[in-house]
């Protein structure tokens, strides 16, 4: 809240951010590129994380589809791109790809916090494979302020990624 009881915004981050955060917590190529609006659903599964501000307001949720999922969570815990693959086909991330996808979702906080704009923290990931709260899910569905991305990992694979601010 500023002085005038009016709460802060929350910063939509550039291209460039989210980019960049991925090649340096990876330490590898990533490409990124505008890509179609994607809402998480029983056909398309994803993992979607919730950022909420100091009142536990849902500021923001990024949602991964199940490929990206895998290749980040993948990248970031040293698992073969063999075993992300292996988790797409299954539909289901094992622990050491969920691990690394909660770390990834953790690091993703930095992308919204600006000196102008509400402080937000990671509150709940749920990794594709795990049951999804239904207002998780139509968060993903908000139209407005969000970024549609496809993401390439360099040596993994490609995905889909939205930004969504609530």
């Amino acid at each position: 809240m500023t002085a005038t009881g009016l709460a802060l915004p929350t910063h939509l981050p550039e291209p460039k951010q989210v980019k960049d955060l991925f090649t340096d917590l990876l330490d590898r190529a990533v490409e990124l590129k505008p890509g179609p609006p994607f809402a998480v659903s029983p056909s398309y599964p994803a993992s979607v994380a919730s950022f909420v501000d100091d009142r536990l307001v849902v500021r923001a949720v990024v949602a991964l589809d199940l490929p990206l999922s895998a290749h980040l969570g993948s990248a970031l815990s040293l698992v073969p791109a063999s075993g992300a693959e292996a988790a797409i086909e299954d539909g289901a991330l094992p622990d050491s790809t969920a691990e690394g996808l909660q770390e990834v979702f953790n690091v993703m906080a930095s992308l919204f916090n600006t000196e102008e704009t509400a402080h937000v923290k990671l509150y709940q990931a749920h990794c594709s494979g795990q049951p999804l709260p239904h207002e998780a899910r139509a968060r993903t569905q908000i139209l407005g302020r969000r970024e549609d991305y496809l993401v390439d990992v360099s040596g993994y694979g490609s995905g889909r990624l939205a930004v969504v601010l609530c």
